[in-house]
């Protein structure tokens, strides 16, 4: 855009944009992830609790969540027993939305071959459908979610019920989401994504998705929450950021569950957060958005500066918070002309744990 004469004069650091004080600005609520944001399995993630504590006085909380195997009120309940304050109309879960859409598809009272845990069993039910455990029941549909006990006589009568028809067409087919990883207490386990992949390879059938990234679950969301102007945390690139930017809503990254520094600044420019954040208290904490010098051409977060040059990134300065040393990488790389997967990264970013 033109400036025009009225316009003040350009500084000497080039803004990615303008940033507001901290990730909370502007926001009228918090919609955030849980598994790997603000627990790990029956563990909460450090910080977590207390920052989101903090953001209740002043925000709507809204815990929005890929994970159906439960229902919304015994996750409130695993909230409060961490010390958060929850009721079951403050989660939003896949299983819900996944119902909601089964209800367009198929007639009231229909069928319907359930494979999940008590959460998706129980919103099936509460919807009014009849659920059915085996293919020769006659389902007029199949829904999938996770659960730890799912196992091979599931997904084999999943896959019968599939291979079926009803009226000369394939049964409706609804995943609650495609996570292909769940971060657990452990480590990282097999998520939802990985079981319907048994599945999809097994028909050859591709399933609609309820969960993120599918803007839906987004949307009411927001809806239920009466809110307008959100702040999406999420510890997933490809899920919780890439479903927040395509629903319009601010994204942040917080670097406590499966997504690594490495990773991150792989980043598709869809997937790319607003805000990279090391734990939930960084909420709270002006915000160092990354400047470029003009020197030089480096990318500056707080103390850290970062440069790439000729396919190379080059740390001039590591800094004291290795959170903005990869929010420095991040800008420039997402910023260079080089395609970001041939970019090498130096060992000081690969090994950098922020989380």
């Amino acid at each position: 855009m033109q400036a025009s004469p009225t316009d003040p004069p350009k500084r000497s650091i080039t803004h990615m944009n303008t940033p507001p004080n901290t990730p909370l600005d502007g926001a009228d609520a918090v919609l955030t992830d849980l598994d790997g944001v603000v627990y790990w399995g029956d563990d909460a993630v450090p910080y977590a609790i207390e920052s989101l504590r903090a953001c209740a006085g002043n925000l709507r909380l809204g815990f929005v969540t890929n994970n159906a195997s439960r229902s919304s009120a015994t996750v409130a309940a695993h909230l409060e027993r961490l010390g958060l304050p929850a009721s079951a109309d403050d989660v939003i879960t896949s299983a819900q939305v996944a119902t909601g859409m089964l209800g367009e598809l198929v007639a009231p009272g229909s069928a319907v071959l359930v494979i999940g845990g008590d959460g998706l069993f129980g919103e099936v039910r509460r919807a009014g459908f009849t659920v059915v455990a085996r293919a020769d029941e006659s389902p007029q549909a199949v829904i999938q979610g996770f659960a730890h006990d799912v196992g091979w006589e599931q997904l084999t009568q999943a896959s019968f019920a599939l291979a079926a028809t009803a009226e000369g067409k394939p049964i409706p087919w609804i995943a609650t989401n495609l996570d292909q990883t769940i971060p657990v207490a452990g480590g990282v386990a097999p998520g939802n994504g990985a079981l319907v992949d048994v599945v999809r390879a097994t028909t050859g059938g591709e399933p609609l998705s309820a969960g993120k990234p599918q803007t839906a679950i987004y949307r009411q969301s927001a809806a239920r929450l009466h809110v307008s102007s959100p702040l999406f945390i999420g510890d997933r690139l490809d899920t919780d950021v890439a479903g927040a930017k395509t629903a319009g809503l601010r994204s942040a990254l917080v670097l406590t569950g499966v997504t690594s520094p490495p990773e991150l600044l792989l980043a598709a420019a869809d997937q790319r957060p607003d805000f990279i954040l090391a734990d939930l208290r960084d909420l709270h904490a002006p915000y160092t958005e990354p400047e470029q010098r003009p020197a030089d051409g480096a990318w500056v977060a707080g103390d850290a500066a970062v440069r790439e040059h000729g396919g190379k990134l080059e740390v001039i300065a590591a800094g004291s918070r290795p959170v903005e040393l990869v929010r420095a990488a991040a800008a420039a790389i997402w910023h260079g002309d080089t395609d970001p997967h041939s970019v090498v990264i130096p060992e000081a970013l690969s090994a950098t744990s922020v989380g």
